[in-house]
């Protein structure tokens, strides 16, 4: 009797060392969220770059887009709101929904950030060789491309 099992599918190798390089990469943008202020968690940020990109975008479909529940979304809402990132305000075709909007602070800071992950990207892309920063780019872009199902590939923060 075998007991090795099935042999062990190629891609899901591949996947979880996307996942473990993936997972370095997080961290860099975590520990970079959390040293700058205000400190933002990476829901936080998430929903900022959301606004960000949607502006006007009610409460629900920021819900899905982030992948928290409304109720949950909502309280995300009132802190960045708190922290004057954010602000509600009804929408002019229909008074009864609420659109979020960046402040300008909440603009400052998410442009704050990306400055300061790409001078972090930086200086870890100064370590590796031009070939392997090169493919970096190439499997990052089709990695997008293929998240997005469409072809296309966008920035989500």
């Amino acid at each position: 009797m075998d007991r090795a099992g099935p042999p062990e599918d190629p891609l899901r190798g591949t996947a979880q060392e996307v996942a473990d390089a993936a997972g370095a990469l997080m961290d860099l943008w975590g520990r970079i969220a959390q040293a700058t202020p205000p400190r933002l968690s990476h829901l936080q940020v998430k929903a900022l770059v959301v606004v960000r990109r949607v502006p006007g975008v009610n409460l629900t479909r920021l819900a899905e887009e982030v992948g928290t529940g409304p109720p949950a979304t909502s309280r995300l809402c009132d802190r960045l709101e708190a922290a004057g990132l954010l602000k509600r305000r009804r929408l002019e075709g229909n008074r009864r929904e609420i659109g979020l909007t960046l402040t300008l602070h909440g603009q400052e800071t998410l442009d704050h950030l990306q400055e300061l992950r790409a001078e972090a990207l930086e200086k870890v892309l100064n370590r590796m060789p031009p070939e392997q920063r090169r493919h970096l780019v190439d499997g990052l872009r089709a990695f997008a491309k293929a998240m997005n199902g469409d072809g296309t590939a966008t920035g989500t923060g």
